[in-house]
């Protein structure tokens, strides 16, 4: 009777071995996969960091030329203004001496 115990108790025994490393196995080539995902995951988000750093040098290199160039184009817009503006007060003496002109030629045509 103690040899089968011991016997019956050895297959129970190596039935839960077998058991165990089979959900051992189980589990290994689960968390082999997951792994792998995340492996994927990693190079996916690696890739799209290199993306957005590049991104964000041509922004800063666009940033930088904009703040290289400020004054130069400040000073352009400026000359133009004022280009405008002379150009508006001799158009604008034109029309008067035009209009002083028509008039003055209208009282000579009356007298």
């Amino acid at each position: 009777g103690n040899y089968e115990a011991m016997m019956t108790d050895s297959a129970e025994k190596r039935a839960m071995d077998s058991k165990s490393l089979t959900d051992r196995e189980g589990a290994k080539a689960d968390m082999t996969a997951e792994l792998e995902g995340s492996e994927g995951d990693k190079a996916s988000a690696s890739k799209e960091l290199m993306v957005i750093e590049q991104y964000i040098g041509s922004l800063h290199a666009e940033c930088d030329w904009l703040v290289q160039y400020f004054e130069v184009r400040k000073q352009a817009r400026a000359d133009e203004v004022d280009s405008l503006g002379k150009a508006k007060a001799v158009l604008s003496g034109a029309d008067f001496s035009l209009i002083q002109r028509n008039a003055r030629a209208r009282k000579f045509l009356h007298h």
